[in-house]
């Protein structure tokens, strides 16, 4: 940041430096070509002398007024007129007089009688007093307007990073929730294996920290490719596997042109997690489980459907799995992204996932 501000000064600089420029030389021109259509030849040099100091005078008077103004705004009508008032007047008397003595030092009144000269300034003062005062405040406006402008959209660049740091902490902590949440029943599940079956709670054990180095992996990431969740998945899956023996059997079935799009970090595994719980685990026969991926137009549908036995008759009740997913969904997208469930006429559930299509950028 600080190495970019001497470039935007200096750019600030030739863009009024030319504004200024711009302004004098059209006066200039206007005032010659109305001398050629009275008849009378232009002194181009006495117009583009006078032309040209006036308005550089006022360029360099610009950053005065500018601060001025600053040092004015959020105070009050009074103090801004107490202010503004003698400021103006004192400001456009000093440019007049400067203007006057720059155009009189470079062109001089040549041979013109004293009282002729005398009426000259009188009436150069009279016409350029009042222009100078207006020109003031207009230069007042202008320059207030910029300010506000500028601050306006600095204020809303800091509302946006307010925003996005915000959702980031929001997403942040709604990892951290799921992290010791499915650590703590996998722990669970290994504790129940260690005197039953200590060569499978050792292989869930070996399992988990698979698992545990991916998640470590991506801890800072709150998207990532779906080839990743799915390779995250299936470290879950696989400890799982162990859990359930034969008693489950998974089928991941994912797009090819979906592997590169990018999606919230664990969304999956709560899912997957609640079918299994509340589907699966108390299922006395054998269990299917399948995570399908597919893209439709703009939207990538996530779908995770099992043959257990199915929603309770008066509806899901959410828990931490299902609420931590829908409240990543709202920050991450808003209303583009939904989450819902279904009751499957075969049986068992079926989990819907839409979400925006985009690439992971890599």
């Amino acid at each position: 940041m600080p190495d970019s501000a001497p470039p935007r000064r200096s750019t600030t600089l030739v863009l009024a430096f030319g504004f200024w420029t711009l302004l004098a030389a059209s006066y200039a021109l206007s005032a010659g070509l109305s001398s050629i259509g009275e008849g009378n030849p232009p002194a181009w040099s006495r117009v583009l002398v006078w032309n040209f100091a006036d308005f550089y005078l006022w360029m360099l008077l610009a950053p005065l007024v500018g601060r001025l103004g600053r040092r004015t705004a959020g105070h009050g009508w009074r103090r801004f007129l107490a202010v503004q008032v003698p400021a103006s007047l004192g400001i456009a008397l000093a440019q007049v007089l400067v203007h006057l003595l720059v155009f009189w030092y470079v062109c001089g009144p040549g041979r013109m009688p004293a009282h002729t000269v005398t009426a000259y300034l009188r009436m150069q003062f009279a016409y350029s007093y009042h222009l100078a005062l207006l020109t003031y405040w207009v230069i007042l406006v202008v320059l207030r307007g910029l300010d506000s402008r500028r601050r306006l959209r600095d204020e809303r660049l800091r509302n946006a990073q307010l925003q996005t740091q915000l959702a980031q902490s929001q997403l942040q902590a709604l990892r951290m929730q799921l992290q010791p949440h499915f650590l703590f029943n996998t722990l669970n599940a290994i504790s129940a294996l260690a005197l039953a079956d200590p060569l499978q709670a050792r292989l869930m054990i070996a399992r988990l920290s698979d698992l545990l180095r991916l998640t470590l992996e991506e801890r800072h990431a709150s998207e990532v490719p779906l080839s990743r969740e799915m390779e995250f998945l299936r470290c879950y899956l696989d400890i799982q596997q162990v859990r359930f023996q034969d008693r489950l059997s998974t089928h991941l079935e994912v797009a090819p042109d979906t592997l590169r799009a990018a999606v919230p970090s664990m969304i999956l595994q709560p899912l997957v997690e609640n079918a299994l719980r509340h589907g699966l685990l108390a299922k006395p026969t054998p269990g299917r489980l399948q995570v399908a991926s597919r893209r439709h137009g703009d939207e990538l549908h996530l779908q995770v459907d099992d043959d257990g036995l199915g929603l309770p008759p008066d509806g899901p009740a959410e828990g931490l799995g299902l609420g931590n997913t829908r409240a990543r969904l709202r920050v991450l997208f808003g209303a583009a992204a939904s989450l819902a469930l279904h009751r499957k006429t075969e049986g068992g559930t079926r989990v819907e996932l839409r979400l925006p299509f985009r690439e992971h950028a890599t």
